[in-house]
C-alpha cells in the first residue's frame, strides 16, 4: 500500500522540483541576471546600460563623421555634400533667398511627384498593388520627444552661457590684452567686410574647409614647423607688449 501512495505523491515533487530549479540563481528561464532580449543569456548590467543609452538622444552627425567629410575618407559622400552647399552658396550670392529656396522644394516636388505619376501608372498598367512608392518613409518616425528636446537645449545652453561670459570678459575689459586682439581683430574685419559680403565669405570658408585638413595632413610636419616659427615670434612680441602696460607689468611684479 505505501508503493501507490509514493506514485501518487511523485509528480507533485517532480514538478515542484522543477519550479524550484527554475527560481534558483543561474537556473532557467527565470534567473534573475537574465536578459529578457538576450534570451537565457546572463547580462548583469548590459540591460541597464542598454535602456539608458537608448533614452538618450542620438546627435545627428557624430565627430567621426564630420572628421571623415571634411578629410575626404568617403569621395561620394564628400564630393555630394561639398557639391551640394557650394551651389547653394553660389545661388544665394546670384539670387535673393526666398528664390532660393522656392526653386530647391519645386525641384524637389518635381521629382517626387513625377516618381508618383510614375509609379502609379506602372501599377495602373501592370495591375499590381505596391501601394505608395513612398509609404516606407511615410511611416518613419521622425517626431522628437520632449525628453530629447530637452536635452538638447540644455546642452545648447552651456555653449550660449560660456559664449556670453567671454562677451562680458572682452568688453568689460578684465583682461587688456584680449580686449586688444578683439578691437583689432574686428578692425581688420572692416577691410575684409568691404572687399567681400556675407555669402562670399561664407564660400570661402566651406573652400577651406573642404580644402585645408587634407593639405595639413599631408604636408603636417612643414606646416607644424612653419606655424611654431610663427607662433614663437608671436608670443614674443605680445610678451614685449605686456611688459610696456604697466597695469600688467605691476600684476607680473606682484
Amino acid at each position: 500500500m505505501a508503493e501507490p501512495s509514493a506514485a501518487t505523491q511523485s509528480p507533485s515533487v517532480s514538478s515542484s522540483s522543477s519550479v524550484a530549479e527554475s527560481s534558483a540563481p543561474g537556473g532557467g528561464g527565470g534567473s534573475p541576471g537574465a536578459c529578457p532580449a538576450l534570451g537565457t543569456k546572463s547580462c548583469g548590467s548590459s540591460c541597464a546600460d542598454s535602456f539608458v543609452s537608448s533614452s538618450q538622444p542620438v546627435s545627428l552627425f557624430s565627430t567621426s563623421q564630420v572628421h571623415d567629410l571634411i578629410f575626404w575618407r568617403d569621395v561620394k559622400k564628400t564630393g555630394f555634400v561639398f557639391g551640394t552647399t557650394l551651389i547653394v552658396l553660389l545661388s544665394l550670392a546670384a539670387f535673393s533667398v526666398i528664390s532660393v529656396v522656392s526653386y530647391l522644394i519645386l525641384a524637389l516636388l518635381s521629382v517626387t511627384i513625377s516618381f508618383r505619376v510614375y509609379k502609379s501608372v506602372i501599377q495602373a498598367v501592370q495591375k499590381s498593388e505596391e501601394g505608395h512608392p513612398f509609404k516606407a518613409y511615410l511611416d518613419v518616425d521622425i517626431t522628437l520627444s520632449s525628453e530629447a528636446f530637452h536635452n538638447y537645449v540644455n546642452a545648447a545652453m552651456v555653449h550660449i552661457n560660456r559664449a556670453l561670459k567671454l562677451i562680458i570678459r572682452l568688453f568689460l575689459v578684465e583682461d587688456l590684452v584680449d580686449s586688444l586682439k578683439l578691437a583689432v581683430f574686428m578692425w581688420l574685419m572692416t577691410y575684409v567686410g568691404a572687399v567681400f559680403n556675407g555669402i562670399t565669405l561664407l564660400i570661402l570658408a566651406e573652400l577651406l574647409i573642404f580644402s585645408v585638413p587634407v593639405v595639413y595632413e599631408k604636408y603636417k610636419i612643414q606646416i607644424d614647423h612653419y606655424v611654431g616659427i610663427v607662433r614663437d615670434q608671436t608670443k614674443s612680441i605680445v610678451e614685449k607688449i605686456q611688459a610696456k602696460l604697466p597695469g600688467i607689468a605691476k600684476k607680473k611684479a606682484e
